[in-house]
């Protein structure tokens, strides 16, 4: 399995807008890619504008292919003026 972590630090004054639009994200990859085993959506409580994202995909050519899905062009479009820092790291699933 591929996994991919993503940490967001997101502009306060645009947390209100991102949250939804990453929601839905999450649950578009969940729902429409058969190749996306998880997508997990997480808030640091004590930090406000900290998102964390943990996803796991079949492979890598399914990971290749989210981000060529029209529902995360969209909101990769809508968001990115929104973002502060994004940092991406990418794993390999030993055990499930």
């Amino acid at each position: 399995m591929f996994v991919v972590t993503v940490q967001f630090s997101i502009h306060l004054e645009h947390y209100a807008q991102f949250m939804p639009a990453m929601l839905s994200n999450a649950r578009d990859s969940r729902q429409k890619e058969p190749g996306c085993m998880a997508f997990d959506v997480c808030e640091d409580p004590a930090q406000a504008g900290q998102v964390f994202l943990y996803e796991i995909y079949r492979d890598a050519a399914a990971f290749e292919q989210h981000k060529r899905e029209a529902h995360f062009l969209a909101f990769d479009r809508l968001v990115t003026p929104w973002v502060q820092h994004r940092a991406v790291k990418i794993y390999s699933l030993l055990d499930r």
